[in-house]
């Protein structure tokens, strides 16, 4: 069968009207159909076809397929990264603004306690400066005291010593002083 096969094709292959030579060199009409011609290319067009779409369309369509899934998968992972930078972004921006608040708090709150402390260092030394006042005031009444009782003793002794040249005799008891003290007592009451 092979062999008739083989000397069949070649035969029918000559007789073919596309290996024909034109009847005619320079007579060729290229709108006149040739029926022929268009056997064998109908044919061909065929057989390729049927040879592509066996062997060429199946993994073309399943590489075409692929590569639309794996589009869509890049596609569908870009959104849920668009996605989860949205939120991150939502987030930091929360943050950030938390971070503010927390911060203009911080600092209103280092006001609050400068002002504090300002105003304690002032009342501090207020009290302090009151308190210098109130012991010197006290420190000078003292003084005056000591000075007004160590005048009233040197003028109870001047007043003995004039007293006792005056009656000729020295004046020198607890008896003769309490008496010039009292006198003198009840002069600074008067004046």
């Amino acid at each position: 069968m092979r062999r008739a096969l083989r000397t069949a094709v070649p035969s029918f292959v000559l007789a073919s009207p596309l290996l024909a030579a034109p009847a005619e060199p320079g007579n060729t009409n290229l709108l006149d159909p040739n029926v022929g011609l268009m056997f064998w290319t109908l044919l061909i067009f065929v057989v390729l076809l049927v040879v592509l779409s066996k062997f060429a369309f199946k993994p073309l369509l399943a590489a075409v397929e692929a590569r639309e899934a794996a589009l869509e998968a890049t596609i569908q992972q870009a959104q849920r990264d668009r996605e989860e930078a949205a939120k991150l972004l939502e987030q930091q921006r929360a943050a950030l603004a938390e971070a503010r608040a927390e911060s203009s708090k911080a600092l209103a709150e280092a006001r609050a306690l400068g002002e504090k402390t300002r105003a304690e260092a002032i009342e501090r030394a207020k009290a302090e400066a009151t308190e210098l006042l109130e012991r010197t005031r006290r420190e000078i009444g003292a003084e005056k005291e000591r000075a007004i009782a160590d005048l009233r003793r040197e003028a109870v002794d001047l007043a003995l010593a004039g007293a006792g040249k005056v009656i000729g005799q020295r004046l020198d008891g607890a008896s003769d002083r309490a008496m010039v003290e009292s006198f003198l007592a009840s002069m600074a009451k008067k004046g």
